[in-house]
């Protein structure tokens, strides 16, 4: 069709196509808009292995700092940052979509592989319990804490079902106690981060563990805002009830509306993963029923663009007032 419409047009078109070809090179995209691209750079940092304390773990991940001007720091006001962690999936699109709008709003972030440092490449591979990944989160704190253009004060975290989960753990005392070394995230985002399972101890009974011991324990906070949000066609808590169970009864007893929740109608487990749809099983789906029928369930991964252009814009948002 092309070639015809070009045989068709004759030197007309070819007049056109040799013009585009003698424009300059930062036309075609080279070069474009590079004043308003982030500083992008990998880095590593060490993280304890719980599993194998005294060999700790190397973490990598992408650092992306906002431009000001071109130049950032030297004497300007340092940036805020939000540390972005990946679901059970590992890294996806996900993390950038959120990343690029972070950067756009002035905030940096740090996206990190906590499967890669594990050696994970097949999918259904993840950490026996979210607490062995605590450390890695903390660890990502601390990095940020040292980086010459960013405030230590004012570094968030966001995350995805698994992420999702240690997002949340980072804001209880006990976790931030144990792993934090003194310093703590200023707000936390949480998607779908499996809600019924927090302080359920029959749950964790069936895995022969205790909320405290797996990394759900959440009833004393460190006070940071918590923004959960979650599908109402969630197949891991089947509504948006539990996540409001659990708002409810962490903000009676930590003085205060420290966490709310968001939910999605119609929203599937994660919405915002902007790829195509897929499917998996979970014996941890459908609030637990495996460890009753031995029947691991199907969760569905719908892609919602609507609403996830919704929820980007309201995650940036938080995170804009709250750090």
């Amino acid at each position: 069709m092309a070639w015809q419409w070009l045989k068709a047009t004759g030197i007309a078109a070819l007049a056109v196509v040799a013009g585009l070809a003698a424009l300059p090179a930062q036309a075609s995209g080279e070069g474009f808009g590079s004043r308003d691209r982030p500083d992008v750079s990998f880095i590593q940092f060490s993280s304890p292995n719980l599993l194998a304390p005294g060999t700790p773990l190397t973490i990598q991940g992408k650092l992306s700092i906002p431009r000001r001007d071109g130049d950032w720091g030297h004497g300007r006001r340092k940036l805020p940052a939000v540390l972005i962690l990946h679901g059970s999936a590992g890294v996806d699109a996900r993390g950038d979509f959120y990343e690029a709008a972070l950067n756009a709003a002035g905030i940096a972030t740090l996206q990190i592989d906590m499967w890669q440092a594990r050696g994970y490449t097949a999918p259904g591979q993840r950490p026996a319990a979210p607490i062995l990944t605590y450390p890695d989160a903390f660890s990502a704190l601390a990095f940020l804490a040292q980086q010459p253009g960013i405030d230590g004060a004012r570094i968030g975290v966001l995350g995805f079902s698994w992420g999702g989960l240690v997002s949340l753990g980072a804001a209880e005392r006990l976790y931030a106690g144990q792993f934090g070394g003194g310093l703590t995230f200023k707000a936390h985002v949480a998607h779908y981060p499996v809600c019924y399972a927090w302080n359920n101890t029959a749950l964790l009974a069936a895995v022969h563990s205790t909320p405290a011991a797996y990394g759900v324990q959440w009833i004393n906070l460190t006070g940071a805002p918590v923004l959960i949000e979650v599908g109402t066609k969630d197949d891991y808590d089947n509504s948006s009830a539990p996540c409001e169970a659990l708002a409810q009864s962490a903000n009676a007893g930590n003085g205060g509306s420290v966490v709310s929740v968001n939910a999605y109608p119609g929203a599937t487990h994660g919405w915002d993963r902007l790829m195509v749809p897929m499917t998996v099983t979970d014996p941890f789906a459908n609030q637990g029923s495996y460890f009753s029928t031995g029947v691991p369930p199907t969760v569905h991964f719908t892609p919602d663009a609507e609403q996830a252009w919704q929820s980007r814009a309201r995650v940036v948002r938080f995170f804009e007032k709250k750090l």
